[in-house]
């Protein structure tokens, strides 16, 4: 599932996040694209904290891609 937060700013992308996390089931992988800077940081405490799993940052022209994996309801 993609989620495009790009042209959306703090605390934006990690809203979106959250929401579509809410609503997906576990094992479910997000794909996150941010152009937001603090996205960088953010994301990953976040997901940290939630305790789900980021498999992946890619820096693309622009933008950043988070793939994020679910990890529990």
């Amino acid at each position: 599932m993609v989620v495009d937060a790009r042209g959306s700013w703090c605390p934006g992308p990690l809203m979106e996040l959250v929401r579509v996390i809410q609503e997906e089931a576990v094992g479910t992988e997000f794909e996150l694209l941010s152009s937001d800077e603090g996205s960088r940081k953010d994301i990953p405490l976040w997901i940290d904290k939630a305790g789900h799993q980021l498999l992946q940052i890619t820096n693309e022209p622009g933008f950043d891609r988070f793939i994020i994996r679910k990890s529990h309801a």
